[in-house]
């Protein structure tokens, strides 16, 4: 199964964009599944439904870190190197979908403010994009950004 598959499939199950993103990639981060979930948990709805970066990208954000943060804090040269990368994610990611910013790119769902999250029904499959977004950045992710 590819990290997008398993992406996509842990946010059908209910997990939020940025659990779904962050827990797809226990298998090169080293982190057990259920830290993962509970590391992820508040960035989901932009950041615990704040509308602002949005949670899948973040998420990502996240992996690099697991993946390439481990530097010495004083290496300038490694920090760049990390920081670049960030950038290249996002930049990948708004070519694509125009933004990173949740309340942009759920502009017009209902139930996109508040403060409570939505049920997981049918209906709010059907109207969500963030499923392309989980998948998106899985994608960037993989391409080694």
């Amino acid at each position: 199964m590819t990290h997008r598959e398993r992406a996509e499939e842990l946010f059908l199950a209910g997990y939020n964009c940025a659990q779904a993103v962050f827990c797809a990639y226990c298998d090169v981060t080293g982190l057990e599944h259920d830290v993962a979930k509970r590391i992820a948990s508040s960035f989901g709805g932009g950041m615990g439904k704040l509308r602002e970066a949005c949670g899948a990208v973040t998420a990502g954000f996240a992996v690099l870190g697991m993946l390439y943060g481990d530097y010495d804090v004083t290496d300038n040269k490694m920090k760049s190197e990390h920081y670049a990368r960030v950038r290249a994610l996002a930049e990948s990611f708004k070519e694509q979908f125009g933004t990173i910013n949740c309340e942009s790119l759920i502009q017009g769902i209902a139930n996109a403010k508040g403060t409570d999250p939505a049920e997981r029904t049918p209906e709010y499959y059907k109207t969500r994009p963030c499923i392309r977004f989980v998948g998106a950045v899985c994608d960037i992710l993989d391409l080694g950004v």
